[in-house]
């Protein structure tokens, strides 16, 4: 099962994951990180930077959501005054938008172009395009200077800088921190991790005293979290402090990415979107519905990268659908989310666990095939009691005996 298509089409979805030259102050990167299609924020104060996760099935709703952002970054942020380890060029600094599901790379460029265009017109901020919206310019050479200028505009703003937009596959932002190795030897560490496919790797001496090796995984299906630590535990002889910078596709998690599972979030947060909707239905049991969805999402959020979780993870996001649809909560863009997030779970399953869980597999396979996820009649089981408190995906696993 593991990396098989999924019969049928997908739907399209894009991930926007802007990065933002601010990591300390609280209300800003909150406001940064507000709304409804925001996945996951993650701030960092050594960095002075904040990584926000979003997703959108509406390519408009993206652009003008983004927008919003860069211009509140160019509004608050001032690199006169900015101090952090993280290399920049700009107070919205990168802005990659991402194609998932359904959605193609194509399509991605073109919104990565539109952003751009706008954001030259309407906020005077030049643009660098970069990676698959640029014929694989690399953001190291934008930064080092080996960009003689900006696609859009010509200098800098006075205290924003420049914008990189670009468009790209998924990847891994993965780190290693050492309280015990000096930066020299992390370094080397750093040089010899860039020899392995897709892995782009730095040492950064942080105030604290630790040494962090810093990723990008390029490739997560050829180097993913798992094996980018275990080869760094090779090199340094230390196991190191896992974290995972945003998200991570479930196929490609390792120590460290329990919790932030890109999968998992989108199911959290069309579990959320559903709840505020029931919650504001007005009716006894919608109200009941909406804390059993809360509580369904708090749990997908959190779901860790173990196999037998990948699989029970999976059943509880077509369960979830399922409820959705009955309940008459089914809007577009969360069930898209949902039908992204429960491929994405079966495609991290190992021939090992499909095997060892055979009959869940086949029922999982079957609720994909119908479309469980997708607006309106879907044959199949019948969609779970509302009145029950059980929790939602209770019912996947139903007389399999493959543990």
């Amino acid at each position: 099962m593991s990396g098989a298509p999924v019969p049928g089409s997908e739907p399209a979805l894009f991930e926007a994951v802007p990065n933002f030259s601010e990591g300390r102050d609280p209300a800003l990167i909150g406001a940064l990180g507000a709304g409804p299609a925001v996945l996951d924020v993650h701030a960092d104060p050594h960095h002075h930077r904040c990584v926000v996760t979003m997703a959108f099935a509406h390519p408009e709703r993206l652009l003008e959501t983004l927008l919003e952002r860069i211009a509140l970054a160019v509004e608050r942020v001032d690199l006169r005054r900015h101090v952090g380890v993280h290399p920049r060029v700009g107070a919205a600094d990168v802005i990659p938008i991402v194609p998932l599901g359904g959605a193609s790379m194509d399509d991605a460029v073109a919104l990565a172009r539109e952003l751009g265009e706008r954001v030259w017109r309407r906020l005077r901020l030049p643009v660098y395009f970069y990676a698959e919206a640029a014929g694989g310019r690399r953001l190291a050479d934008i930064r080092a200077g080996r960009t003689p200028a900006p696609d859009l505009g010509r200098d800098p703003h006075p205290t924003a800088g420049a914008c990189c937009i670009g468009a790209r596959a998924p990847l891994v932002a993965y780190n290693l921190t050492y309280t015990d190795l000096d930066p020299g030897s992390v370094g080397e560490a750093a040089r010899r991790m860039r020899g392995l496919p897709g892995v782009q790797a730095l040492a950064f001496a942080l105030p604290d005293g630790r040494v962090q090796l810093s990723m990008n995984l390029t490739r997560p299906d050829r180097i993913g979290a798992a094996r980018a630590h275990e080869e760094a535990m090779r090199l340094t002889g230390r196991r190191g402090e896992p974290e995972l910078v945003g998200l991570c596709p479930a196929s490609a998690a390792g120590p460290g990415c329990d919790g932030g599972l890109l999968e998992a979030r989108l199911a959290a947060t069309a579990a959320r979107r559903a709840s505020a909707r029931a919650a504001a239905a007005g009716t006894e049991e919608l109200r009941r519905l909406a804390v059993r969805l809360e509580a369904e999402a708090g749990a997908l959020a959190a779901l860790p990268a173990r196999q037998e979780a990948l699989l029970g993870g999976a059943e509880r996001v077509l369960a979830l659908a399922r409820v959705l649809r009955a309940a008459g909560l089914a809007e577009p863009e969360p069930m898209a989310m949902l039908l992204v997030a429960a491929n994405g779970l079966r495609r991290a399953l190992t021939p090992a666990t499909t095997v060892r869980h055979a009959r869940r597999a086949a029922l999982l396979e079957r609720g994909l095939h119908d479309g469980a996820a997708v607006p309106g009649p879907t044959p199949g089981p019948p969609a779970p009691d509302l009145r029950t408190s059980a929790p939602l995906g209770s019912g996947g696993a139903e007389g399999d005996t493959g543990r």
